[in-house]
């Protein structure tokens, strides 16, 4: 090959290397880990494949969101790489693989790979994510599964006295669960998040503040019968239009906003033992939940993040 030729396109090969990692930028350090402009950006092709809804927001809006969900995914597969050792289970990435053709679905692995192909998403990374987050509540489950308090003598008293009553009903609901940084805030955050909500939609609202594990549905938590819910809750509710949403209610890890979407009246027929075994697995389920965002925060706080 002529030298002069050879300079030339070898000039060409840098030039091209150096520009395309001029356009990668760090924007987080978390500890030892980096998240780039790119990651982000890969990121927001994921969350917006599986939140669709997610592309109704403005562009600095999905990107905080892409932001958010990355520094969680970081800080949680730290600790996850520390103590599963093997994370490659082959049973967990069948049931993985399940789900998510179940969740978008299609028909097969071959038409949900192609359709993710078309979307420029990586399936192998979807599916990374996905095992990480399984993982994660297993861990949970493990690590606080028996510290979770139920006296199943209480609740039936309870589920006894809220089914004697004439009229009940089910829900459909979505919920939002926000934080704040004390409670002299909360006026200004509720705030914030009822002109986002005039603005957008409750929907936006969820996937922009909210931090229960539901988000990554849309807030979406499905019908819920009265039975389970506390008594405050339930005299919202029946306050509250279809379409329209509660006030918040304190929780422990924050405070619980409840849209309803549909309404029904619950059946007469019913069976005591399986109205109880649901209450008590909902409160299980409840309290693990609680555990995990607890837990989470810990390990956040615990973590350097730093932003460029």
């Amino acid at each position: 090959m002529n030298l002069k030729i050879y300079i030339i396109i070898l000039f060409l090969f840098f030039t091209t290397e150096i520009k395309t990692h001029a356009n990668i930028k760090i924007k987080y350090k978390i500890n030892d880990q980096i998240i780039t402009n790119i990651d982000i950006l890969n990121e927001v092709k994921y969350l917006s494949f599986l939140r669709p809804s997610l592309k109704n927001l403005k562009k600095n809006e999905i990107i905080q969101i892409s932001e958010n969900s990355l520094i969680r995914e970081t800080i949680k597969k730290k600790k996850l790489n520390k103590i599963f050792k093997n994370l490659n289970d082959d049973d967990l990435l069948r049931n993985i693989k399940g789900n998510l053709i179940k969740f978008t679905k299609v028909k097969n692995e071959d038409e949900l790979k192609n359709i993710l192909k078309k979307e420029d998403i990586d399936y192998e990374k979807i599916l990374e994510k996905m095992k990480y987050e399984t993982l994660w509540n297993q861990l949970i489950y493990k690590k606080y599964n028996s510290l979770v308090k139920i006296d199943e003598t209480i609740l039936k008293e309870e589920l006894i006295k809220k089914l004697s009553s004439k009229k009940k009903y089910e829900y459909n609901l979505s919920e939002l669960l926000f934080e704040v940084e004390s409670e002299e805030n909360f006026k200004n955050k509720y705030a914030e998040i009822l002109e986002f909500i005039k603005l957008n939609n409750f929907k936006s609202a969820i996937l922009k503040f909210s931090i229960s594990k539901s988000a990554s549905n849309e807030g979406e938590i499905g019908w819920i019968k009265e039975t389970l819910l506390s008594k405050e809750i339930n005299l919202e509710l029946k306050k509250t239009n279809i379409k329209s949403f509660t006030k918040p209610f304190k929780s422990p890890n924050g405070y619980l906003i409840l849209r309803i979407n549909q309404r029904k009246e619950m059946q007469t027929n019913y069976n005591l033992e399986k109205e109880l075994k649901d209450l008590v697995r909902f409160e299980k389920n409840k309290q693990l939940n609680q555990f995990s965002l607890l837990f989470f925060k810990k390990l956040k706080q615990n973590t350097n993040i730093d932003e460029f």
